[in-house]
């Protein structure tokens, strides 16, 4: 019990935090309102935890194996996350209004775990550090994966709400535009730590 509280805990302060997700859906819910941005919302909640599942299942394993695999998906990743800075950077809200814009799917959202930095590095070190070399291993992952589901919808969920109600205080077009903006900013700023990580293995020198 107190290993699983000690789970929660650091589940509610990865998964409170800013990051791609809590950005994304923060802007879906300016942009969109909290019932259009449901379908993005569920696919963070539960893709991420699924994520976890299957990492702390051994899927990680092959990314340890195959580093270049790895570094590949961060390169997709970072083109992917670069699309949709642009995308909410550019949205037009007469665009989204007229439905030329639409927000992420569920399974966008959920497979967007996948090229997510932040997320690898959330269920990695999850699993790193709360399983135990003697423990039941399928019992500490599955308790891991249900701490995160459990924080994930009051968390990502405060985002989505704070987006929504900010959609109330934007009331003009050039106001919203700024946002999407400087949330596109953002989104930009985060894959710097990914761009680091990319330059230093590739300019690594080979062994």
């Amino acid at each position: 019990m107190d290993i699983f509280i000690a789970v929660l805990f650091f589940a509610f302060s990865t998964t409170i935090t800013p990051g791609p997700n809590n950005v994304m859906i923060m802007s879906s819910g300016v942009n969109y309102g909290v019932k259009q941005s449901m379908p993005h919302y569920l696919g963070i909640c539960l893709g991420f935890p699924l994520m976890v599942l299957l990492v702390g299942l051994g899927f990680g394993v092959v990314f340890d194996r195959y580093p270049n695999l790895h570094q590949l998906i961060k390169v997709l990743g970072v083109v992917y996350l670069l699309w949709l800075a642009w995308h909410i950077a550019s949205a037009e809200p007469k665009a989204i209004e007229k439905g030329e814009r639409k927000p992420l799917t569920f399974f966008q959202a959920a497979l967007f775990q996948w090229i997510n930095a932040k997320a690898w590095v959330m269920a990695s070190g999850a699993v790193a550090a709360f399983t135990t070399v003697n423990g039941n291993a399928l019992v500490e992952v599955f308790a891991i994966t249900l701490a995160f589901l459990l924080v994930a919808f009051p968390c990502v969920g405060l985002w989505l709400v704070f987006g929504s109600l900010l959609r109330k205080v934007l009331t003009n077009t050039v106001m919203q535009r700024a946002f999407n903006i400087t949330m596109g900013l953002i989104l930009v700023a985060s894959i710097i730590p990914v761009l680091v990580d990319l330059w230093q293995f590739y300019s690594a020198p080979s062994a």
